[in-house]
Formats: structure tokens, C-alpha cells, sequence
């Protein structure tokens, strides 16, 4: 039986041959920017297969995101920048680094104490990193508050929250970090407060659009929105605006639920997904389609739909 790391060997080594020449003409044209979208696409199958509690999907998943990081590390070893070697060195050093309570003498008794250990630690580690780089900034222990080691003067606590990651998700770190200085609902019922008061903001907003008020034939059957009013572009930014004050307060239910709010309205989607699609099963068998059903009967459907996922 081959060891494990014996089995990683053999993965690393049929990518270097891949990308080699005489490898395979696709792999070889790969660069970091082309293979970026395939990472956030196996990343999201990963989670999928973790929601659905697929198993040997998993598996397959998480040897395609595996994929990723030696792809990564084989282009990066042929540029001269660092190797699969490099790669694992770190990722042992770190985890033995920032658990001094497992590998040192340090105690650490809940997982609260373990967090706040690791982010006190990962502060010292980048600012080490950036000290080397001759970056002036470096962060505070607290993990929220980044200094300029020359001026001293201290930079805004949201510092290092990439605008790169999905919407949902930036928004959840935003508000985690100013939570984490203090700026916080004390409750939850703050939170529906503010939520009913966006909700209102929206409306009022909205009373600017007569049509969508009125009580005449539906709008938007066919495609997606079609019929629907057309906003005048600085309506459109206001109601842009309060859509997004709504999305904002509504994470900041999740974490204060303790939910991840992606995860949430990932389950939300697969269930409308299931629900509609049962919906134009009903509708096939007397060979009609969902455009040619009304709304009432649509609306019908759709409450059976839910009715017959409910356990018995």
C-alpha cells in the first residue's frame, strides 16, 4: 500500500508532467489569472457537496480544489517563485505556530481563548511579514487596527477585508470587524428596527413609480422582468441604495444568528430551485409550460410544492 505521502508525491509529479513539455497543450497555456475562476468554481463545489452531505462527492471535490494548489505551486516553481515544498513548509509552520496551546505551553482552555490567541498571533506574524518587506504598516495585536509604524497614527479597523469576495461575505467580515471595536447592535430587535426602517426607506422611494402600485394585469411573465417599469437612472441609484442598506442588515441578522449568510441563501436558492421545478413537472404532464399558466395557478402550485416537501 502506497503512504500518503507517497500518494501526494504521485499527484504532484503527474502535474509537472502535465505542464511539462510534450505535456498537455491546455495545461501548458494555463496561467494564474485563467486558472483563478476554476478555483472559486471547485471551492463552491466543494461547499455544495458539503451541504448536500455527499460524500464521495466530496471527495472528488476536494481532489479537484487539491488540483488548484499544485497547479498553482508547479506554474510558481517554474517561475523561479516557490515550490509544492514551500507551500507545505508554511502550512506546518503556521499550524504549529498558532497553537501553542497544543505544541507549547500556552493555555488555552475554549475556543475563545484559541481565537483570540490566533488573531493576536496572526497580527505578530503579519507584521513581521511586512517589516521584512519594508512596509510601514504593520498591525495591531487586536488584529482590527492597522498602525503606520512611522507616524503612529492608527488606520481604519476594516483594513484588510479584500473587496474581492463575494458580496455577502465582505459584508459579514465589514461587520464583524466594527462589532469587534464595539460598533454593535446591544440586541437583536435593533436589527429588525433597522430593517423595518430600510424597508420603509425602499417604499417611499418606490411611491415614485405609480405602475408598481397599481392593481392592473401582472407584469413581468416571459423572461425575467420583462414588462416590469423602467427606473429613471437616479431613482434607480437611490433604490439601489436602500436594496443594498436591506442585503447589509440582513447579514448582519445572520451574524448575529451566528449563520453564514452565503450559506443560508444557497439552501434558500436549491429550495426555490427544487420548488419550481416540481411546478413545471405538474405543468408538463398536461403539456403546458410555466408561461402559460396564470399567476393564480402558478401561485397554487407552488403553496403544493411546499405543502408536499413538509414531513408527514
Amino acid at each position: 500500500m502506497s503512504t500518503t505521502g507517497e500518494r501526494f508525491e504521485r499527484a504532484v509529479q503527474i502535474m509537472a508532467r502535465l505542464r511539462a513539455p510534450g505535456g498537455c497543450p491546455w495545461d501548458r497555456e494555463q496561467t494564474f489569472d485563467t486558472i483563478k475562476p476554476y478555483t472559486l468554481e471547485e471551492t463552491y463545489e466543494v461547499l455544495e457537496a458539503i451541504d448536500n452531505r455527499d460524500w464521495p462527492e466530496l471527495t472528488g471535490e476536494l481532489g479537484d480544489l487539491l488540483l488548484q494548489v499544485l497547479f498553482y505551486s508547479q506554474m510558481a516553481s517554474e517561475e523561479g517563485h516557490f515550490s509544492v515544498d514551500d507551500v507545505l513548509d508554511r502550512l506546518s509552520n503556521k499550524l504549529v505556530d498558532r497553537h501553542p496551546h497544543v505544541f507549547g505551553e500556552v493555555k488555552a482552555d475554549t475556543p475563545a481563548e484559541v481565537l483570540r490567541n490566533w488573531e493576536a498571533l496572526k497580527a505578530e506574524e503579519k507584521k513581521k511579514r511586512l517589516a521584512a518587506r519594508g512596509d510601514n504598516k504593520v498591525e495591531q495585536p487586536d488584529s482590527t487596527q492597522v498602525v503606520d509604524a512611522q507616524t503612529g497614527s492608527e488606520q481604519s479597523v476594516l483594513a484588510g477585508v479584500s473587496s474581492k469576495m463575494p458580496a455577502l461575505m465582505e459584508a459579514y467580515k465589514l461587520s464583524s470587524r466594527a462589532a469587534h471595536v464595539g460598533f454593535d447592535w446591544p440586541e437583536i430587535e435593533g436589527l429588525f428596527a433597522k430593517l423595518e426602517e430600510e424597508t420603509q426607506e425602499l417604499r417611499q422611494e418606490l411611491k415614485a413609480v405609480p405602475t408598481l402600485h397599481s392593481k392592473g394585469p401582472s407584469v413581468g411573465k416571459g423572461i425575467a422582468g420583462s414588462g416590469r417599469p423602467q427606473l429613471a437612472p437616479e431613482l434607480r441609484e437611490r433604490v439601489e441604495d436602500e436594496v443594498g442598506d436591506m442585503f447589509f442588515v440582513l447579514v448582519n441578522i445572520a451574524r448575529y444568528l451566528s449563520l453564514d449568510p452565503e450559506s443560508a441563501l444557497r439552501k434558500t436558492n436549491r429550495k426555490f430551485k427544487r420548488r419550481f421545478q416540481w411546478m413545471e413537472e405538474r405543468l408538463r404532464a398536461s403539456e403546458r409550460t410555466p408561461q402559460q399558466a396564470s399567476m393564480d395557478e402558478l401561485e397554487t402550485l407552488w403553496q403544493q410544492a411546499k405543502q408536499q416537501e413538509k414531513p408527514a
